[in-house]
């Protein structure tokens, strides 16, 4: 039986690859902080680890052939691409719709740095390219709850994805095989203003839900505040910003990996209601 090894397990993606794999019959084991209060499938094998702590993943990889791999922005560790590499063979990683670089050429976020040292490991990999995903959007219900969403760029058009459909795309690429080499940039099937977004959400729960837009400066402000990262704040505002002259982009790839489309966003928020409520 194929051994998975799933590094990110209780998150919004890895706890749906935990799932799939078990119900395809996989060996799956989980990397976890703490497994007493993983809740996992049954038959699925949880292992305490932290990335943080690369050493720790020693216990967690004998007997793998595969790792699914989300870094959640800690800083970078070598060590642990290379635990890795020792042991399995092949490593999907969900990345972002981010740039390769050249030989020698500074990364300007961790996802390059990572691609660079799987690239260099000898393993297998393939990069999940994720455009930003919908569950972005839960961070929106405590304004939805009150009835007025106020974000900045009411008119900027995402294509926001699904999360069960990026462990979808990880799932077939830690399964299957043709997949080696691949850089799949996900999205979700069209492209939504933000506005239109909120909309959708209180289509969804029932509830009309309003857009105010929220001056840019003010946004930078209270967003700074609330995240902690002046840079990756001014970033997103840019992102926002150019998005409501073009569009933030759509590719097939969920549907040529999957042979069926991507999702749609109210499907998302017609799963996820009793969250907003």
């Amino acid at each position: 039986m194929t051994k998975v090894l799933v590094i990110g397990a209780t998150g919004n993606v890895g706890r749906h690859v935990v799932s799939s794999l078990a119900e395809g019959g996989f060996g799956v084991r989980a990397l976890v902080r703490d497994p007493d209060r993983a809740s996992l499938p049954e038959g699925v094998e949880a292992v305490r680890g932290d990335l943080a702590s690369p050493e720790s993943l020693e216990a967690a990889l004998p007997g793998v052939e595969s790792v699914y791999l989300m870094w959640p922005g800690i800083p970078v560790q070598p060590r642990a691409v290379e635990l890795i590499a020792a042991h399995a063979k092949r490593v999907v990683y969900l990345s972002a719709d981010v740039a390769d670089l050249a030989d020698g050429e500074p990364a300007t976020i961790f996802h390059q740095e990572i691609e660079r040292l799987i690239r260099a490991s000898g393993l297998g990999w393939t990069f999940v390219r994720a455009i930003d995903f919908a569950t972005n959007m839960l961070g929106w219900a405590d304004q939805v709850r009150q009835g007025v969403v106020r974000w900045p760029y009411g008119q900027a058009r995402r294509s926001l994805i699904h999360e069960r459909d990026i462990a979808d795309v990880v799932v077939r690429a830690l399964t299957t095989e043709g997949h080696d080499g691949a850089k799949y940039v996900i999205t979700g099937p069209e492209s939504i203003a933000h506005a239109e977004l909120a909309g959708i959400i209180g289509e969804e729960i029932g509830s009309e839900v309003r857009w105010e837009d929220l001056p840019p400066e003010t946004a930078r402000e209270q967003l700074t505040a609330a995240w902690g990262n002046a840079a990756f704040v001014e970033s997103r505002l840019r992102a926002w910003e150019s998005f409501t002259h073009e569009p933030e982009r759509v590719t097939d790839t969920v549907e040529q990996v999957l042979g069926r489309p991507a999702r749609s966003f109210r499907s998302w928020a017609r799963e996820h209601a009793d969250d907003f409520r």
